[in-house]
């Protein structure tokens, strides 16, 4: 049963969603979440029952001291929410969790259920996987949906994928089956350099989550932190000729092919992004978002949606 007592009346709420998991390379969609939950302040208000839908063998609960008490922390999908402020406040439902091990089609009703009670206009699913693409490059975000009027809307990539899917890919497909509008923002991250965390992948994710929402996002220590990343893989990189040889590959194959893109509308792009976050409003009100380019991975259909 749904119980929503305390939680106020919302704004064009959207929903934004990642999982720990198979559809979370380098954690960067997980991080990207628990951002905006630190940096907004958000508030858990409902918890899906661990026991539904994890095998605690495989994601084992955690025991930790509170004031001299043994306590349990058990794995499961949490849901908070944000209210972003200035000219025109919204407020973000933000559902953080691992992929369940068991009961998708359950787990995926019971979050519809929270989106229907809340009146959520809109589902935004991220997700990261490991590519072909070089590390000294911008991290690849493309933005897949199985709605064609809603890729045409949005400018988005109508998803293709064939193959094994996760639960962005399965969350996805139940918002569209159940009337709930949904896009899946997937980063590509580098294969070779795939442990966790990977800054510079969920500050992509963050920034093409602000040109599709048409907001702010305070980005905190992630830009620092992304760039400490870039020049950690660079000292190891440089230290084999090899990965160095490779990457410089990778390199040469992401600038011939993204040649073109390098045009007007994507130096509009950033420049929209930059007076943004000087508070100011960007020329012409809402700026496009960005074309949804198909990250390389061992699929070649690209991402899911």
């Amino acid at each position: 049963m749904i119980e929503l007592e305390g939680v106020p009346e919302l704004i064009d709420p959207v929903m934004v969603a990642a999982f720990e998991g198979w559809n979370d390379a380098g954690d960067a969609a997980s991080t990207a979440v628990a951002h905006l939950e630190r940096e907004w302040k958000g508030e858990v208000f409902a918890a899906l029952d661990a026991e539904d839908y994890y095998d605690f063998q495989v994601n084992r609960p955690t025991v930790f001291m509170d004031g001299g008490v043994r306590k349990i922390t058990w794995p499961t999908t949490r849901l908070s929410v944000v209210r972003v402020g200035g000219d025109k406040p919204r407020d973000l439902v933000l559902v953080r969790g691992i992929e369940p091990s068991m009961r998708w089609r359950s787990f995926c009703n019971e979050l519809l259920g929270f989106a229907h009670e809340l009146g959520v206009e809109l589902v935004v699913i991220l997700g990261a996987l490991l590519g072909d693409t070089p590390h000294t490059r911008p991290v690849p975000v493309s933005g897949v949906t199985s709605d064609p009027d809603l890729a045409r809307r949005m400018d988005l990539e109508e998803t293709k994928y064939e193959g094994p899917t996760g639960i962005v890919g399965v969350l996805q497909e139940a918002c569209t089956h159940a009337g709930v509008p949904a896009v899946s923002l997937w980063a590509a991250l580098p294969h070779y350099v795939s442990q966790p965390p990977n800054p510079k992948a969920t500050l992509a994710l963050l920034n093409r989550l602000e040109d599709l929402l048409d907001l702010r996002i305070p980005q905190g220590e992630l830009p620092e932190d992304a760039r400490a990343w870039q020049v950690g893989v660079d000292q190891l990189a440089a230290e084999d000729s090899e990965v160095a040889e490779y990457v410089q590959t990778l390199e040469e194959a992401r600038d011939t092919a993204e040649l073109p893109e390098a045009s007007g509308e994507a130096i509009a792009r950033e420049f929209e992004r930059y007076l943004r976050r000087r508070d100011v409003g960007p020329p012409g009100g809402k700026p496009k978002p960005p074309a949804a380019g198909g990250p390389a991975d061992d699929d070649e259909d690209g991402p899911e949606g």
